[in-house]
């Protein structure tokens, strides 16, 4: 099953994804259930009805990540072709682009997260680095399986791709609203320091 997964995938995408994966695990997917559930939570893809996240869920592949392995790494612009449901266990979302040196937690996601969307949709660089804190059972979604999906059943994947595009339009909007308070927090501090300064 290990073998036939990887042979689905990009080459490149192949040789990062086997070392996260426990082969052990892939007897078969008995948490699809618990996969279309997820996708319809408030956190996930609440758009779909359950049975079309069922549809969607048997697309998807189960994998085994383990605690500190980093699965998606900022900047990477070869493995974007995936993005991972959390089923069981948390997440540390990290950005490097505020300090320039160290990585910044940005949040800790568990269980329904969604993490990669972004880049499945776009293939471009990965904007953030995702790393396990815990042991995590996820079920993974290719570009691949979303063309399956599309000639199989357009309909739920025109949905699907709705869903995921109105989470990235909530995370866009959220990160708007955090930007126009810095904006105003910088303006604040720069009119606080002019007013400390001596008149030259």
């Amino acid at each position: 099953m290990l073998k036939k997964l990887l042979r689905k995938l990009n080459p490149n995408m192949a040789g990062v994804l086997s070392r996260f994966i426990h082969p052990g695990h892939f007897s078969g997917f008995p948490t699809q259930a618990l996969a279309a559930e997820m996708l319809t939570a408030p956190s996930a893809l609440m758009q779909l009805s359950l049975e079309e996240a069922y549809v969607v869920a048997r697309y998807m592949q189960p994998m085994q990540i383990a605690q500190g392995t980093v699965f998606i790494r900022e900047g990477d612009r070869h493995n974007t072709g995936f993005m991972v449901l959390i089923l069981e266990g948390d997440v540390t979302v990290e950005s490097i682009v505020v300090s320039r040196v160290s990585p910044i937690t940005m949040t800790v996601l568990g269980p329904g997260s969604m993490h990669g969307d972004l880049g499945l949709i776009d293939g471009l660089p990965r904007s953030a680095s995702c790393t396990a804190d815990t042991d995590l059972s996820c079920a993974v979604l290719t570009r691949d399986a979303i063309s399956q999906l599309l000639r199989a059943d357009p309909t739920i994947c025109a949905k699907l791709m709705m869903a995921i595009a109105m989470r990235i339009g909530d995370r866009l909007r959220d990160n708007t609203d955090k930007l126009n308070k810095y904006v105003q927090l910088t303006k604040a501090m720069q009119q606080e320091i002019d007013h400390l300064l001596p008149s030259p």
